[in-house]
Order: structure tokens, then C-alpha cells, then sequence
């Protein structure tokens, strides 16, 4: 069986190709066919706030539910074990806690971007320049994840093996992603998502239904004979299966699980979709809905990472072109054959062109939005040459996400993706909830709280072994890490509160006291959200 699955060819890169080629046209489809002409700021960023709780609610899973929840998550349990499962712990927990505490009042105060919030009672230029480029970061990291599945992926399904044939798909998946965004802007992306989250969902439980069933309903027996099939043995149920014993493996999962759970919060692209809504009460359905999606895609993950384990077995996994991330599919393809496999390959790919267009956009909207209407033209730009900006920093965007997805192919998604969470709560979230919550936050305080985020995660990264110093990292060759934990969250998130504190309360510029009072009613009631 397993000779058989880590053969050269898995399954018929022709069916994969025709059924992931099918998915693109029809989606390209229902994209023209429900996008108007995007004429003013609100139908291309937050489509005309004209979505109800629970479409966006779904959509709001499609966005999160990306290549890392899919393709890294599985392959990290079936892998690694009991350490793989807790990433979706620590993103499921973060959706109960904190989009409830954010979510409703961020949307409630801003219009289109994260910059609308955190500059509403600040002054406007400088924050929403600082805004702008921890959006930029953010979403360029998450997209390399993105895009490093994609290659993984290629690499399996059509039987690409070589460097510069992955590079190309890479490259037509990525064109394919800055279609979605300039023709159908928020709403056309929307509905990609809303697409791609139904059949994420419907895939990944038939594919556990089917593997419970085969070990007889007993998920005792499947784990048994994930023991069996893994070179972990017994140890892939308990911790340490991937982060080790040691007091230093110790604090970098801990490190990991302030990401994971402060991260989510923080996602530009994510945050962007509570403005589709038409008010709060859709805003508290839409976590509702998002949060059942993600509770039934995740107890389905578990089946599925454990089952590519005692099915596939972890060896084989490893030997496969895309290694962790080439779980899923290789199960699909043991348990249904190339159809199935086809099927599979369809819905990862939609995965992943769906979540870097809501990347896109929102890099694309933060930098027209923020940077070019509001500081460059002083908040004088007109809908039109806003929309222009924004689409052709779509494309810019485009490009590096290309670049990054190729030099960072064969990562796990999983992992490239805690770096994101970690620089999105390390830069946005304490500025978000001082923005919220503390009356004297000023303009010094959130300049420090976001740059001192960004910057000492930036820095801690670049020096971590995720880039340089290990046989996994990025750059093998070299070594010129000297921060030992893979993820920055344990010290970058800290940081970035402490420097908002002292920005504060060392800052001679005093909070504005109407502003502030104005954005704490708007904030619990949405009274004078400007549409």
C-alpha cells in the first residue's frame, strides 16, 4: 500500500488538472455573473455591506480554513501527533474569545480597513501609514504559506517535480488570484470563499465519515493503528511529538500558542469582513456561523490527520514531493482512489486561490485606502482613481506573493502561517484593543505599539532558525540565527503592549476626549458608521 502511494505518480495528474480546471471556470463564472462594476470605495472593499450574518459567517471560515488548516494541520498530526492537533485547538479557541470581544466593535467603528480603527481618535497620517505596512507585512507572510502549498501540492498531483515547472504553476495560480481581485472585488471574492468553504467542509467530513467507518466507529482503533503505521509509535498521542521535552521546546509552543490565539483577532483580511455586513447584529451571526464551520472542519482534521497516519503511514507521507502537506491527498487518494484525489486537489486549490485573494485585497485596500486617499491625497480622492490604486497595488502584490511562494515552497503551511499570526498580534491587536478600550491611548503610544510590534518581530524572525541554522529552514546553507525559538509571539507580542504603555504615558500630546467618547458610543451601538 504504501509503495504504491509514494510512487512516482499519484493518481492522474490529468483528472487532478481537469477537476481543479473546472473549479476555476466556475468560479470565474459566478464571479462575473454577481459582481456589478465595482463603482464606489464600499462595492469594491466591503461589497456594499450587502451580505447577511450567515454568508459572511462562511465565508469568514473560508477565509481562515486556508492551506494551513488543510494541507498543514493534517499533515503536522498525521506527522507529529498530538503537537500538530493543538494548532487548531489554539485557532478555534481564538475565534470564541476574541472576534467576540473585537469583531462587533471594530466594525462598528471603522469603514473599510484596519487603519480606519486604529486612526479614529489619532492623528491621521502618521497612524495610517503605520497601519498600511503592518498590513503589507502581515499579509505578505501569510500569503508565502499560501503559495508554498500551492507548490507542494503541484508537486504531487500533476507530477511536477522540478523547481522551475513548480514555479510556473505557482505563477498561474497566482494570476488566477489577481483575476478574482481586480474583476470582482470584495464580492466576487466573497462568494469564492463561500464556494470553496462548502466544499472544504463537505470534503473534509466525508473523508472522516469514511475512515471512522472503516475502523468500525472506534476512533480507538484508528489511533491504534495510527501507532502502528507511525515512527513515532506510542509517542504520537502524547506532547512532545514535534516540539520536544526540553525547557526551550517548552517555551517555543508556548510561544506558538500566544500566536495562534492572539493572532486570528489581528488578521487584516479577516477583520475586512465584518464591513460586508449591514450591522452588528449580522456581525455577532457571522461569528456564530464561523465558529460551528471551524468547530465541525476541525473535529474532522483530527480524523483525517490520524487517519493519513494509519492509512498512509507517516514514512511514506514524508517521502512524498510536498512532504507534511501531501497527507490529505494521499489519503484521499488510498481511500477513493484519483477521483476523489481529483476532488481533493480541486478543493485544496481552491483553497488556496480563495485566501490569497482575501489577502490581496486587503493589501491592496489598506495601501489605496490608507496611504493613498488619506495620506498622499489628505483624504480628497475620489472613488474612481482609489479603485485604481487599489487594483494595481492588487497586481504588485501579486508579484511578490509569486516570488515568495517559490522561494518558500516545500515549508510547512502550518508553520509559515504562526509567523503571520504572531506579526499580526504582535503589531495590531494591543493597538487595537488600547484603541478600544483605554481612554488616554494617543497617537505616540499607537505609533510605538504598532512599529515596536512589527519591528521586533521582523527582527526576531529574520534571526530565528525558521530562516537559517537548521536542516528545515529556509536557507539550509547558512547559519546567522540567534534567537532560539521559531516563533517571535513569546517576546514580540509582550513588547508591542509595553511599548503602547510608554508611547502613552511618556507622550506630552494629550488623547482627544470628544473623540474618544464619540468612538466608545459608535464602538457598542454603530451609531454614525458612516456607509
Amino acid at each position: 500500500m504504501i509503495s504504491q502511494i509514494a510512487a512516482p505518480t499519484t493518481g492522474s495528474p490529468m483528472i487532478n488538472l481537469s477537476v481543479f480546471l473546472a473549479f476555476v471556470l466556475v468560479t470565474l463564472f459566478v464571479v462575473y455573473r454577481v459582481t456589478n462594476r465595482n463603482s464606489t470605495a464600499s462595492d469594491y472593499y466591503a461589497a456594499g455591506s450587502s451580505f447577511s450574518g450567515a454568508q459572511n459567517g462562511i465565508a469568514l471560515s473560508g477565509d481562515f480554513l486556508s492551506a494551513a488548516s488543510f494541507l498543514g494541520i493534517s499533515g503536522a498530526i498525521a506527522v507529529h501527533g498530538y503537537d500538530g492537533f493543538l494548532y487548531s485547538v489554539g485557532w478555534l479557541v481564538a475565534w470564541l474569545v476574541a472576534l467576540l470581544l473585537v469583531g462587533e466593535r471594530l466594525r462598528n467603528t471603522g469603514r473599510y480597513t484596519v487603519g480606519d480603527v486604529m486612526a479614529f481618535r489619532m492623528k491621521q497620517r502618521p497612524v495610517r501609514a503605520a497601519a498600511a505596512n503592518a498590513t503589507l507585512v502581515i499579509t505578505f507572510f501569510y500569503m508565502l504559506a499560501q503559495m508554498a502549498g500551492a507548490g507542494g501540492l503541484i508537486a504531487l498531483l500533476l507530477d511536477v517535480h522540478s523547481r522551475s515547472g513548480q514555479a510556473l504553476i505557482i505563477t498561474a495560480v497566482g494570476l488566477v488570484m489577481v483575476f478574482y481581485v481586480l474583476v470582482g472585488g470584495m464580492k466576487g471574492t466573497t462568494w469564492v470563499q463561500i464556494i470553496k468553504a462548502g466544499l472544504l467542509l463537505l470534503c473534509v467530513t466525508f473523508m472522516s465519515v469514511f475512515i471512522i467507518a472503516k475502523f468500525g466507529f472506534s476512533f480507538s482503533a484508528l489511533l491504534e493503528q495510527a501507532t502502528r503505521n507511525s515512527s513515532l509509535g506510542e509517542r504520537l498521542l502524547d506532547p512532545g511529538g514535534w516540539y520536544g521535552e526540553n525547557a526551550m521546546s517548552q517555551l517555543d509552543f508556548v510561544s506558538l500558542s500566544l500566536a495562534l490565539v492572539l493572532g486570528i483577532s489581528s488578521l487584516p483580511h479577516v477583520l475586512m469582513r465584518f464591513y460586508t455586513v449591514p450591522n452588528a447584529k449580522e456581525a455577532r451571526r457571522s461569528v456564530v456561523w464561523c465558529s460551528w464551520s471551524m468547530f465541525v472542519f476541525y473535529l474532522a482534521i483530527l480524523v483525517v490527520g490520524y487517519g493519513a497516519t494509519a492509512l498512509v503511514g507517516s514514512d511514506a507521507i514524508l517521502a512524498a514531493p510536498g512532504g507534511e502537506n501531501s497527507a490529505a491527498p494521499l489519503l484521499a487518494f488510498e481511500i477513493g482512489g484519483p477521483m476523489l484525489l481529483g476532488i481533493v486537489s480541486a478543493v485544496a486549490f481552491a483553497t488556496i486561490l480563495a485566501v490569497v485573494a482575501g489577502l490581496t485585497l486587503a493589501a491592496s485596500a489598506s495601501f489605496a485606502h490608507d496611504v493613498y486617499a488619506n495620506v498622499i491625497r489628505d483624504g480628497k480622492a475620489d472613488a474612481r482613481s482609489e479603485i485604481r490604486v487599489a487594483r494595481l497595488t492588487a497586481i504588485v502584490i501579486g508579484v511578490f506573493a509569486i516570488i515568495g511562494g517559490i522561494i518558500t515552497n516545500g515549508q510547512n503551511v502550518a508553520s509559515l502561517v504562526s509567523l503571520a499570526l504572531a506579526l499580526a498580534a504582535s503589531a495590531n491587536l494591543p493597538t487595537i484593543l488600547y484603541t478600544l478600550f483605554w481612554k488616554r491611548f494617543n497617537t505616540t503610544g499607537t505609533l510605538w505599539s504598532i512599529y515596536g510590534g512589527l519591528v521586533s518581530g521582523l527582527v526576531l524572525i529574520i534571526f530565528s532558525p525558521v530562516i537559517s541554522g537548521t536542516s528545515t529552514s529556509i536557507i539550509s546553507s547558512v547559519d546567522f540565527h540567534w534567537f532560539p525559538l521559531s516563533n517571535p509571539g513569546i517576546v514580540s507580542i509582550p513588547l508591542s503592549f509595553i511599548c503602547g504603555y510608554l508611547g502613552t504615558v511618556l507622550s506630552k500630546r494629550p488623547a482627544d476626549p470628544e473623540k474618544q467618547a464619540e468612538m466608545e458610543v459608535r464602538s457598542l451601538t454603530g451609531i454614525g458608521m458612516k456607509v
